[in-house]
């Protein structure tokens, strides 16, 4: 254990038991009593209020009213922190869980339950996806999988990932993609196979402009039914959205252009129109006829 983890868990463990002995706490870290109390040195000399007592009943103990933060963040930098870790705690990730203990021990604040996430609707092998994800995130590990796009075409992808966003009711994993030589958006639910390799890399998540430069954007004007309303109020803001006198809605906004914005489009069915730009029309015309081929 590093040194300052150790002076961090004395401090949380002093808080929590007001005292306990030289050599309680050499046995916990595996050290001499002589580390401890030099340790305890270490501590007193940054002003935090430990205090020995010899004797049959004495130990190593820290004044009541010490709060270890007090001087360093304010009320509410530590409300902030402890949202941060309760948010990662809802997705059942032990180690931040047991931080948040930690941290609330330390701060003297009980935590609000302010936040639900429920995966419970993922099969097991998403939530094992996003958990490999997530290690290969934080230890710069490559990863492959096998992806499936918005028509079903299959390939075979080695990815730096970079960071999971949770953007319009989906995961994703932005990427540096080996086999594009550029950054791409992955959604979690189309990936199979996935493993993480031995292979570490050393690129950092570039600032979200510069992401989102590398992927080119559609300006839509749509008309949607007013029998839509429910949808349209629900998936776009109301800056994009002008209600015409027979009810109808006409939805300006921006997409990046892709597979999904043509099947977002037609998940409208008849009561939607593309009014611009044509070539937009002309796709969204495009995948209907071959929809209609099936039926002829």
């Amino acid at each position: 254990m590093q040194v300052n983890h150790r002076l961090f868990e004395i401090v949380y463990l002093l808080l929590q038991k007001k005292k306990i002995t030289a050599k309680e706490l050499a046995e916990k870290f595996e050290v001499s009593t002589r580390t401890i109390y030099r340790d305890i040195e270490t501590l007193s000399s940054a002003n935090i209020p430990i205090y020995a007592m010899p004797g049959k009943d004495g130990g190593i103990g820290i004044l009541e009213e010490f709060v270890l933060n007090k001087s360093i963040l304010s009320e509410e930098e530590q409300n902030q922190i402890l949202f941060a870790l309760q948010s990662l705690e809802k997705m059942n990730v032990q180690t931040e869980k047991d931080v948040l203990e930690k941290m609330s021990t330390i701060f003297h604040k009980k935590v609000t339950d302010w936040i639900k996430i429920d995966f419970s609707n993922w099969s097991p092998s998403k939530e094992n996806t996003f958990q490999i994800i997530k290690s290969a995130i934080l230890n710069k590990q490559l990863i492959e999988f096998t992806y499936y796009n918005s028509t079903g075409e299959q390939t075979k992808r080695v990815v730096e990932p970079l960071q999971i966003w949770f953007k319009d009711k989906f995961w994703y994993v932005i990427s540096y993609c080996r086999l594009k030589k550029d950054y791409r958006f992955f959604k979690l639910t189309r990936i199979k196979e996935i493993k993480c390799l031995e292979e570490h890399f050393e690129r950092e998540i570039p600032n979200q402009p510069e992401i989102e430069k590398t992927f080119k954007n559609i300006l839509l004007e749509l008309e949607i039914s007013k029998e839509m309303a429910f949808r349209v109020y629900d998936e776009f803001e109301m800056n994009e959205i002008t209600k015409k006198a027979d009810g109808n809605f006409i939805v300006k906004v921006e997409f990046p252009e892709n597979e999904w914005v043509y099947s977002f489009i037609l998940s409208f069915g008849e009561f939607i129109k593309v009014l611009s730009p044509e070539y937009a029309q002309n796709r969204v015309i495009e995948k209907l006829q071959k929809t209609l081929k099936n039926y002829s």
